[in-house]
């Protein structure tokens, strides 16, 4: 019994495997989310106590809206789509960071719900008698954008960073810098919870930084490189093998 190798004939582009789909996909979902940088000018509008009253344009705002549902989904695609890869290296922790991006795209949707209310009470010009109600739904607005986006994100980087740190997934420098952007983050939460600083301040920036880059810099390498050769792909590889590598029998 003798065995061949069988390759593509010339010219014909090799498929792309399922792991390096995956990657892409994981890594397209990363560079998504950060559509919703223009929000922290878009629902500027909402953050004036006389907004309530009315009547005011609220279009910017509902775009602003639509980024964060666009973020909150792409978040929770990150999880989904890296699941089947870094279970394999564990699964309690590859569970935790389905469970926190869906917690964290949940919360993200409960603000664009606060949101949508003061744009509606201020089409409708609420009038003077609303002011408490609108600084009531801006605080809560501010809460659930502090702990959404400015919280649980470190919880992800620690899940998904450790996860990727152990499998070598990917060079080990990226999830290291979610590892040291992660506590940084929550310093920066928890300094604005007691007041040393507002949530949109330079202390605060230059605090969620490292969080930025480590998620930019993850979604870049994904889409351009995919995974590195690591042990908890083999058990995959076999599929995954590109035709020119496959040997079958003559």
């Amino acid at each position: 019994m003798t065995a061949t190798v069988v390759r593509p004939p010339p010219n014909t582009a090799v498929p792309m495997t399922s792991l390096r789909r995956t990657a892409m996909v994981a890594g397209a979902f990363y560079l998504l989310s950060f559509v919703s940088v223009p929000i922290l000018w878009l629902y500027d509008p909402i953050l004036e106590a006389s907004y309530i009253v009315g009547p005011h344009p609220g279009t910017g705002v509902i775009w602003g809206g639509v980024l964060e549902m666009i973020v909150a989904l792409a978040g929770i695609g990150t999880a989904v789509t890296l699941y089947p890869v870094v279970k394999k290296q564990n699964q309690s922790l590859a569970l935790g960071f389905v469970g926190t991006r869906v917690l964290e795209g949940a919360t993200i949707i409960s603000g664009v719900v606060i949101v949508m209310t003061i744009v509606t009470l201020g089409q409708a010009g609420a009038g003077s008698d609303a002011l408490a109600t609108g600084n009531a739904l801006v605080a809560m607005h501010s809460w659930t954008f502090l702990l959404g986006q400015g919280f649980l994100p470190a919880v992800n980087a620690l899940l998904i960073g450790s996860l990727l740190y152990q499998s070598r997934l990917v060079p080990r420098i990226l999830p290291l810098v979610g590892l040291i952007g992660a506590p940084l983050l929550v310093t920066s939460a928890v300094a604005t919870m007691f007041g040393f600083w507002d949530q949109v301040s330079t202390p605060s920036a230059l605090l969620t930084l490292p969080i930025g880059l480590w998620e930019f810099s993850l979604g870049v390498y994904l889409v351009v490189k995919g995974f590195k050769p690591s042990p908890i792909t083999t058990v995959t590889a076999p599929l995954d093998t590109p035709p020119e590598r496959q040997v079958v029998p003559a």
